[in-house]
């Protein structure tokens, strides 16, 4: 079957940064399903891992950590899906990813796709829709109120995949106040038509700008991206007891100037419920069902800004390349092989 993948990390310029491949039809047993991937999306942790992880031995590294496509095949244990069934999930980041045209993956952790909206548009969702909601509700716990602080979130990066749709998944579900952070004209007007209630711009000083709003002290703080350059003023604006969460990788990540209000950290990984097999991995293929109700309600939208046409070797390069300059905004789909 067709792949893509690579077997030494480095950087995306290199002519073998990713390779298209033909590799062996896997089976599913056990839990697996065996999935016919119609289309897929590329997020910062496919640059993340291409960068760094290098092949073992001679079995390439394949990535993708979206699909959308259908059931050919069933394990024993698998017992909420059949043949035919179309699906969306975001897989496993210790097992193969979903750049191939056959993909194996814990039916736990999948979701019956949306109806109502094409299958790239699903595409661009399962990886930050698991990562948004379970920050919003496992992590930040928001249904629980920090006393004394503005009922409000503050999503920084608030124009990217996973900040696209945290926006979204708030509005529908909570009655918090959503300000997230945006620099460009065009990022500005992308959070705003997501349903944001205030815009602030992350390249000038946060606190100034959320004391303006005139609301108080936020009780909750989504970082999304470049977290350490914003410990000092989160610990600054945030409300006293309130509760800060991030998901990406910061270096010399200082969590001191928390202390004195007692903030609370929380990382969220996305992978922890595959990679530990835990007692709740079922959560994820529940939350994707219920996603995808609130897009077939036409109450959350999908994503997806643009489409780098076919899944291949080339026009992933070029996906990769996109999100490591930083002005990606929203998700980039690529379908058909």
């Amino acid at each position: 079957m067709k792949a893509i993948g690579y077997k030494t990390p480095g950087s995306i310029d290199r002519d073998d940064a990713l390779i298209d491949l033909d590799i062996a039809k896997p089976t599913a047993t056990g839990h697996d399903i065996l999935v016919k991937v119609a289309a897929v999306s590329v997020n910062p942790v496919d640059t993340k891992v291409r960068s760094s992880r290098a092949a073992e031995g001679d079995t390439p590294v394949i990535l993708g950590w979206d699909a959308v496509g259908e059931v050919v095949e069933t394990g024993e244990q698998v017992t909420r899906f059949k043949t035919g069934d179309r699906v969306w999930y975001a897989g496993a980041i210790n097992r193969p990813g979903t750049n191939s045209e056959y993909h194996l993956v814990d039916a736990r952790i999948v979701g019956h796709a949306p109806k109502s909206i094409d299958t790239a548009a699903a595409a661009a969702l399962p990886l930050t829709t698991l990562t948004a909601q379970e920050m919003i509700f496992d992590r930040l716990k928001v249904t629980d109120p920090v006393p004394g602080a503005a009922n409000a979130i503050v999503i920084i990066g608030g124009a990217g995949g996973v900040g696209s749709i945290a926006i979204q998944l708030l509005r529908e579900q909570t009655d918090l106040t959503v300000i997230a952070t945006a620099s460009r004209p065009e990022t500005r007007d992308w959070v705003k038509e997501l349903g944001a209630h205030h815009v602030v711009d992350h390249s000038k000083p946060l606190p100034e700008q959320i004391a303006a709003l005139g609301i108080g002290a936020p009780a909750f703080v989504f970082s999304t991206n470049y977290s350490e350059t914003y410990v000092a003023q989160i610990a600054e604006f945030i409300a006293p007891q309130g509760r800060f969460g991030l998901i990406d990788d910061p270096k010399g990540f200082d969590i001191m100037p928390f202390k004195g209000k007692a903030v609370s950290i929380h990382w969220e990984l996305m992978f922890t419920r595959s990679l530990f097999t835990t007692e709740d991995i079922a959560r994820q293929g529940k939350i994707l069902d219920t996603v995808a109700g609130f897009i077939d309600a036409g109450k959350i939208r999908s994503t997806a800004t643009e489409s780098f046409g076919v899944i291949n070797a080339v026009n992933l390069k070029r996906a990769h390349a996109l999100i490591e300059s930083g002005k990606a905004k929203g998700k980039i789909t690529l379908e058909g092989f």
